[in-house]
């Protein structure tokens, strides 16, 4: 088990209080805009999806982007399309720690999106950020926000650190971020989904909310055919399992075909994993949403799913 520290240590973050600053609808904030590389071909090179073989580190590694990389002095809007800013369903177990003024334990596993993979440092990962942005809408609440990303896995490897690396913390939310692996290594949709539906009905037996992140909208992805068929299967599973789902893949197809930023904005020179501002984006957006579905009636909620 990592050693837990407050705010950005390592691949475990903790943040601590915040005042209930909610943002119930979209909207757009400034990031700003660290160095990028230059435009790269956006086709997918052979030998892209090379699988973890014997031998082969799992140990998370942020990537750096090249020093060489020209500043950007402007800021983006940090935005997503209205209708993919709200979860589709409460996060009850996470309102009752809010409302009850209880520590709330967030672990978010996946891969190499959420070992930080493509960011500067540590503290640039999803998870890091995220924390900060809880801090910063609940600044009363003690809020730890453990990063269980494992450079690599895929579903079923995720599944077998679920006792150690999950359940061991007993969290009140847990965010997973699966898919992007499978499709880089053309494995077959159908037993994915099996191990999904299975790992979701194992999260939330734990007495956890749950969220689920989709895999990302970058060049080496899209050049992949099973993506498509993975998207509809992770909202599918969402949607049969009354869970919610970040639609990542549809926030950066928004920044990309609707605010026209070329890929070397939110992608990595590596055209896979994300880079330090798609990493902060995401992670404000996810708090917001986090936000707005730990407080929002129960009977609201029921009503937009149809339930």
């Amino acid at each position: 088990m990592l050693p837990i520290h407050k705010l950005t240590i390592g691949h475990i973050v903790c943040a601590g209080a915040c005042v209930i600053a909610l943002a119930g609808q979209a909207r757009a904030e400034t990031l700003a805009v660290r160095p990028i590389a230059a435009a790269s071909p956006l086709l997918a090179k052979p030998g892209d999806a090379a699988p973890t073989g014997p031998g082969q580190s799992l140990t998370p590694v942020a990537v750096s982007p090249p020093a060489a990389a020209p500043p950007m002095a402007s800021t983006l809007a940090c935005s997503a399309p209205a209708e993919f800013a709200r979860f589709a369903y409460p996060l009850q177990h996470t309102a009752r720690r809010i409302a009850a003024g209880e520590t709330l334990t967030i672990v978010a596993i996946g891969s190499s999106s959420t070992a930080g993979a493509g960011a500067s440092s540590p503290a640039a990962s999803y998870p890091s950020r995220l924390a900060v942005e809880l801090k910063q809408r609940f600044p009363a609440l003690d809020i730890t926000v453990l990063n269980r990303g494992v450079n690599g896995e895929e579903t079923a490897q995720m599944m077998a650190r679920f006792a150690t690396g999950v359940f061991a913390a007993h969290p009140d939310l847990v965010i997973w971020q699966i898919g992007t692996n499978s499709v880089m290594r053309d494995h077959p949709l159908k037993p994915h989904s099996m191990l999904l539906h299975e790992g979701i009905a194992q999260l939330k037996e734990a007495g956890a909310d749950v969220v689920l992140i989709d895999v990302q909208f970058a060049p080496r992805v899209l050049a992949k055919a099973e993506t498509q068929g993975m998207e509809d299967q992770i909202a599918l599973a969402a949607k049969e399992a009354s869970v919610d789902l970040f639609n990542r893949f549809a926030v950066m197809r928004s920044w990309h075909e609707v605010q026209h930023l070329p890929f070397e904005v939110f992608v990595a020179p590596d055209e896979l994993h994300m880079n330090d501002w798609s990493y902060a984006c995401v992670a404000k957006l996810l708090a917001a949403e986090i936000a707005e579905a730990a407080m929002r009636p129960a009977t609201a909620a029921a009503v937009r799913s149809g339930r």
